[in-house]
């Protein structure tokens, strides 16, 4: 008996931190735009960009716009993503994968897997834009 009220008092102070946390509710970087769909831009001096969908996720918003030279992947912007530490870890990852691959074929990282989706989506949008 001496040993139980030490014991329960302890597990509830262990629980309380567990109860008490609240994920991240994913505020955007930047202010969001009505963008439901894909829109390509006028070709440049420096190629042609175009924005991908803005993907929704209980993360935040997450958005890309994509530069082409010709058919060739030239730059990857995230114009929306979520505030989070995971997925600003994960956006040069999944840039520079996109780079290589030239296509939104590409691995999610992990620990961002829903900021990866919604990257690859957004980017699959933008790369069908370009083409339309």
């Amino acid at each position: 008996m001496k040993r139980a009220v030490p014991v329960v008092v302890l597990s509830i102070a262990g629980l309380v931190p567990v109860w008490r946390y609240e994920p991240s509710l994913g505020a955007a970087t930047s202010t969001p735009e009505a963008a439901p769909t894909p829109s390509a831009s006028a070709g440049s001096a420096a190629g042609t960009v175009v924005k991908g969908t803005t993907i929704r996720t209980e993360k935040g918003p997450v958005e890309v716009q994509v530069t082409f030279d010709g058919d060739r992947i030239t730059a990857v912007r995230m114009l929306q993503q979520p505030h989070h530490p995971q997925t600003t870890a994960a956006v040069p990852k999944l840039v520079a994968e996109t780079l290589t691959a030239q296509s939104a074929d590409i691995d999610t990282v992990s620990g961002a897997t829903i900021t990866s989706e919604a990257y690859k989506e957004s980017l699959q949008a933008a790369i069908d834009a370009k083409g339309a």
